[in-house]
Formats: structure tokens, C-alpha cells, sequence
């Protein structure tokens, strides 16, 4: 009883499939036809191949089709004409003509749109324009390193395309120092900042490459961003590649470089005798700085940054802090001879405030005489200082941490041969206090001395 159930259910399926198999093959024909697919073009294109052989073959063997086309044409507009007067056909005629141009050139539009246009809201006339003002601007060196210089960026980035940062990669403190020591690659956090900055309105992409890890056997502390960085350097063979990769990820709008590719460490000598190594034990050692190296001496400077200092037209030194975010580029001999043979604007974005365990105490002047006395050469024609004094409430918990306005010096100054331009460029958050640099006004800013410069 069984196998005659099992048989009759055979039975009724072929019977299903045999009844059901022609509209359903049908159906699959036309489904090639869906919008969407891009299928019809194709299709069309193909026909169209079809018809010009025909028509080659025909002329070939003189069966004159071009001429029977014609006269079959000629006919029709001929019959056409006999029941429609002109006056009327005509009109009707051009106003279809136009009526399909403009239906054509709107999808065409409407096409590039949808693939040009990163916002709804946003014309594509207004995303051109913005695309060639950005690619058209100037050829912008930025060297650095630290929050500062991610600020300066997601400034900068507002006004032009042709960007380069050339970033620190002394850093041996926190998730970076710890990656550096596990895995023996060059530190990534600087370079992270800077590819965050200068992200292209990518915003969830931004925070995922800032997240920073709160749990988790070993990943406490790490940023997703530094991890990326990490895994791409051991897949790619080095960091540069690794920020290329990372670069097209965040849709960055120029380019990040590191000053040198070798394993960088930095050393500091005292005032009261002590030598301290590693960047992170520099600012914890808490005394005043005379001197500061790296370990190799004269490390090679990367290739593609010293062609950027090349081709630049505008080079801008800082903010950051002084001994280990500025001066770890400058200790680089190539990058310094290649900034100092450079006959274009150069100008030094001087700290808002003074940094615990680096620059206690320091003016204007001392930043400017630490930065020369480094390099041994003039690097910069100018500097940009804040022009305000913070709040009271702001000195008050800076000060907790011996923490000061850096006072601006202005005849000295004018004695180590620096033009000044003063302006307001500080931000101060209401709640913490904190005082940074506004990244807009500060943009502004140096952009407007750039158009002065006579550039």
C-alpha cells in the first residue's frame, strides 16, 4: 500500500511539472526582460548587431536596401503628410524630439546622481563644484603628530584635497606602544587620528576606527583603528601599504605618511643629568628638557614624504606637543633639509597652552628656538599664536597641573626673525574646560595668510 502511495505521488508530480513546465519557462524568459537588470540595453545593442550585418550583406550582393529604406520612409511621411497638414505634424514632431531629449538627459542625470551624490539632500551641481574646488586647492605638507595635528586636519581638509600629513612614529606609550612591543610594528595612533580627521563624510566608518576596546582577555585599551592598522601591516609587508589600504576603507581626503619607516625610539637629556628613553618616559620623567634624539641616528626619511615636500606649495609645522609630536619628524635629517630648501610659505603653529614634563614655563620664542636648535636650521617664516587668554575657570584647572598660557614674547620673537600672525583660534569647552584649537578658524586662518603670502 505504501509503494502505491509513493507512486501515485510520483505520478502527480510529473504530472504538475509537465502541465507547469511551458508557463514557467515563459516566466524565466521574461524575467531577463525586469527592470533593473541592465539586460535590455544589451539585448537591444545585440539586435541592432544583427540588423547592420543583415544590412552589410545586403549591400553586398546589390539588393540596394538603403534605397527601398528610403522610399519606404519616404512613403510613410508622404501618407503622414496627406491627413496631418505640416503646420500641425511639424510642431508635434519637435515637441516629441524635445520631449525625449529631456527625458533622456534627465535618467542619464539622474543616474550619475544616485551614484555621485554621497547625500540625498545635496545637488549634484553643488558636489561637482565642491569636488573641483577641493582638488583644485593648494598642495598642503602638514608635519606632526598628537590630537593637535588630527585637529589642524579636519580643518584643513574643508579647503583643499592635496593634503599630506607626515606623522610621528616615535610613540611607545599606551595601545600603540603596547602593539609596537607584541608585534614589533611601527606605533599607529598618530596615524589613526589623522585618517579619522580626514575622513570623508564617513561617519560610522570614523567611529568604528576610534573605538576604543573596554573589555575583552587582551583587548582592553586597543583601538579597533590600531588593531586594522596592525593586521594590514603584517598582510601588506609595511605600514605605508597598510594606510593606503586603510586609506581607501575611510575614503580619505588626502594622504597620511609616516616621517620614516624605521623603529624609531626617542631619548631625552635633562637638566639635572638624566637620560630618559622612550617617548612615553619623557613627559612622566617631569624635568626640564636640553636635549632630545632618536635611536637610530639620522633615520631615513620615507620616499613618497619627501616627494610631497617637494611638490607642496604651502608647509604648516604643529600644533602638537613640542618634544614628541614635532620635533620626532625633524630628527629626521631628510625631512628637515627637504622643508629647509623649500622657497614657499612655511609657517609654525604655535601651543595655546604649556605642555607638564615638556615645555613648563616656555614662550613663544622658546618653542620657536627648541624647534631651530633641533633642525640647526630656519624651517619656518612665520607663526601663528592665540591671540585671547583663556577663562578663569580654564587657568584654574591648568594650572593644577602646572599648566600655563604660552606667553608670547613679541620682541624676541621678531628677533629670531619670525613674522607673527595673531588670531582667535582657541576653542574652550564650557564643561570640562579644556582648551584645544578650533579647527575651522584655525583652517581659516593659515589658509588666508597663505593667499597673502604672495602665493
Amino acid at each position: 500500500m505504501s509503494s502505491f502511495s509513493l507512486l501515485k505521488r510520483a505520478l502527480r508530480t510529473l504530472q504538475h511539472e509537465s502541465t507547469g513546465r511551458t508557463p514557467q519557462r515563459v516566466n524565466r524568459w521574461f524575467k531577463w526582460l525586469a527592470p533593473g537588470l541592465l539586460v535590455k540595453r544589451w539585448l537591444l545593442l545585440s539586435a541592432s548587431g544583427v540588423l547592420l550585418t543583415s544590412l552589410g550583406l545586403a549591400i553586398w550582393v546589390k539588393l540596394t536596401p538603403i534605397f527601398y529604406f528610403i522610399q519606404f520612409t519616404s512613403g510613410i511621411l508622404e501618407t503622414i503628410a496627406n491627413f496631418i497638414p505640416s503646420n500641425v505634424s511639424g510642431p508635434v514632431a519637435i515637441i516629441c524630439g524635445l520631449v525625449l531629449i529631456f527625458w533622456g538627459q534627465t535618467r542619464t542625470v539622474r543616474s550619475i546622481t544616485e551614484v555621485l551624490k554621497p547625500e540625498k539632500n545635496q545637488e549634484l551641481v553643488d558636489v561637482l563644484i565642491a569636488h573641483r574646488r577641493l582638488y583644485r586647492g593648494p598642495k598642503i605638507v602638514v608635519v606632526g603628530g598628537g590630537t593637535g595635528l588630527s585637529t589642524l586636519l579636519r580643518g584643513l581638509k574643508v579647503y583643499s584635497a592635496n593634503i599630506t600629513a607626515i606623522v610621528t612614529v616615535a610613540d611607545d606609550g599606551g595601545s600603540s606602544g603596547r602593539l609596537r612591543q607584541e608585534f614589533g610594528v611601527l606605533p599607529p595612533g598618530d596615524i589613526r587620528n589623522c585618517l579619522a580627521a580626514l575622513a570623508d563624510q564617513e561617519k560610522l566608518l570614523t567611529e568604528l576606527f576610534q573605538y576604543r576596546f573596554r573589555t575583552g582577555n587582551g583587548l582592553i585599551g586597543h583601538s579597533f583603528g590600531n588593531l586594522f592598522l596592525t593586521a594590514m601591516s603584517e598582510i601588506t609587508g609595511d605600514l605605508e601599504r597598510a594606510i593606503a589600504a586603510s586609506s581607501q576603507v575611510l575614503a580619505v581626503r588626502g594622504r597620511v605618511l609616516p616621517a620614516t619607516l624605521s623603529d624609531v625610539r626617542l631619548w631625552a637629556e635633562l637638566a639635572d643629568g638624566r637620560r630618559i628613553e622612550g617617548e612615553s618616559h619623557i613627559t612622566e620623567a617631569g624635568g626640564k628638557i636640553i636635549k632630545i634624539g632618536c635611536t637610530p641616528t639620522n633615520p631615513p626619511a620615507l620616499p613618497a614624504a619627501l616627494k610631497a615636500i617637494e611638490d607642496a606649495d604651502y608647509i604648516i609645522i604643529g600644533p602638537g606637543s613640542l618634544y614628541t609630536s614635532i620635533i620626532p619628524n625633524l630628527l629626521v635629517p631628510q625631512i628637515t633639509e627637504a622643508i629647509a630648501s623649500r622657497n614657499i610659505p612655511r609657517i609654525y603653529v604655535c601651543n595655546i597652552m604649556t605642555q607638564p614634563g615638556e615645555t613648563v614655563g616656555y614662550s613663544v620664542s622658546d618653542h620657536i628656538q627648541c624647534i631651530d636648535d633641533a633642525c640647526g636650521t630656519k624651517l619656518f617664516d612665520a607663526v601663528v599664536v592665540h591671540r585671547k587668554v583663556p577663562s578663569a575657570q580654564a587657568l584654574i584647572k591648568y594650572a593644577q597641573t602646572d599648566s600655563h598660557p604660552v606667553f608670547f614674547d613679541r620682541e624676541a620673537v621678531a628677533r629670531l626673525g619670525r613674522r607673527v600672525v595673531l588670531a582667535n583660534v582657541m576653542d574652550e569647552d564650557e564643561t570640562t574646560n579644556l582648551v584645544r584649537h578650533n579647527p575651522e578658524r584655525l583652517a581659516r586662518v593659515l589658509l588666508r595668510w597663505y593667499s597673502r603670502a604672495g602665493v
